[in-house]
């Protein structure tokens, strides 16, 4: 059985974003409606400038206390996040997720269209021991060369 990309095992098809100058009232409100766990945040001319997240508004604004109405998604997103193609192999988007200890990665071609976000929600559970073994892996090699 050939291994699924994450273009193919994206959950939501729609692209769910908003303005630099959206409040982080806003970005939970669009999440809970699309029933997803992130919003990428794009300029005015649709290019993808930072990421907010469900960990991003816990620990970025609720454990500091900020009032999610006055405070933008732009003074709390993640700027210029990691990206895959939408060819990329559901274990490797794992990897990364793993070694970079994320668990959203937007989907951009190489024309720069934005197709969607993968979530480690996405993966199967075979997905995931493939990438696990893979990280496991690269750290019995990294421990070999220090």
């Amino acid at each position: 059985m050939t291994e699924r990309t994450v273009f193919q095992s994206m959950s939501h098809r729609h692209v769910v974003s908003l303005l630099p100058q959206a409040s982080v009232w806003e970005a939970a409100c669009v999440m809970t409606k699309a029933n997803c766990g992130s919003v990428l945040i794009i300029d005015a001319s649709g290019a993808m400038v930072g990421i907010v997240t469900e960990r991003d508004l816990m620990t970025r604004v609720l454990a500091k206390a900020l009032n999610p109405q006055a405070t933008l998604v732009s003074d709390i997103m993640t700027h210029g996040p990691l990206c895959v193609g939408p060819e990329t192999k559901v274990s490797q988007a794992v990897l990364i997720m793993i070694e970079r200890g994320f668990r959203h990665l937007p989907i951009v071609t190489s024309a720069a269209k934005i197709l969607g976000v993968f979530s480690v929600r996405d993966a199967l559970p075979r997905e995931i021991g493939t990438a696990v073994s893979l990280a496991e892996f690269n750290e019995m090699v990294n421990d070999a060369k220090g």
